[in-house]
C-alpha cells in the first residue's frame, strides 16, 4: 500500500493506493496520522479511490482513525471509495457510520461545515 498525506485548510488528507490489509504499511499509516495529530488537526479525509482490496484489518484501521478524530471533537470522512471498499463498508454496515465525499473539494466543504 502506498500512502501520501498533506494538510490543506486545516484538514489532513490521506491518499491511499493498493491493498489496505494488515501489514507494516497500516502501522506506518497510523503513526503518520498520530504525528499530524500533534499539529492540533481535528479533521481528516481518507481517499480510498486507489484501494483495490480491503480486509477486516483495513476496516479496523479506518474505524481506529475515525475514533481518533471524533475523540478530539473532529471528524473523518472517506473520499470516493473504490468498488471493493464500498462493498465492504456496506457489508459491515459501516457505511452508516462513515461520511463519504465525492472528491477533495466536497470533503473540504463537508468538514468545514461540521465545525
Amino acid at each position: 500500500m502506498k500512502t501520501d498525506s498533506s494538510v490543506q485548510d486545516g484538514i489532513l488528507f490521506v491518499r491511499l493506493s493498493g491493498d489496505l490489509i494488515g501489514s507494516p504499511d497500516t502501522q506506518q499509516l497510523l503513526q503518520s496520522v498520530d504525528q499530524h495529530l500533534g499539529d492540533e488537526l481535528r479533521h481528516c479525509a481518507v481517499d480510498l479511490s486507489g484501494i483495490r482490496y480491503i480486509n477486516s484489518t483495513g476496516i479496523g484501521v479506518l474505524v481506529s482513525l475515525l475514533t481518533k478524530f471524533r475523540s478530539r471533537g473532529g471528524e473523518m470522512l472517506l473520499i470516493n471509495p473504490a468498488d471493493h471498499p464500498r462493498k465492504m463498508l456496506a457489508l459491515t454496515k459501516l457505511n452508516a457510520i462513515f461520511s463519504v465525499a465525492d472528491d477533495e473539494t466536497a470533503a473540504t466543504q463537508q468538514l468545514k461545515s461540521s465545525n
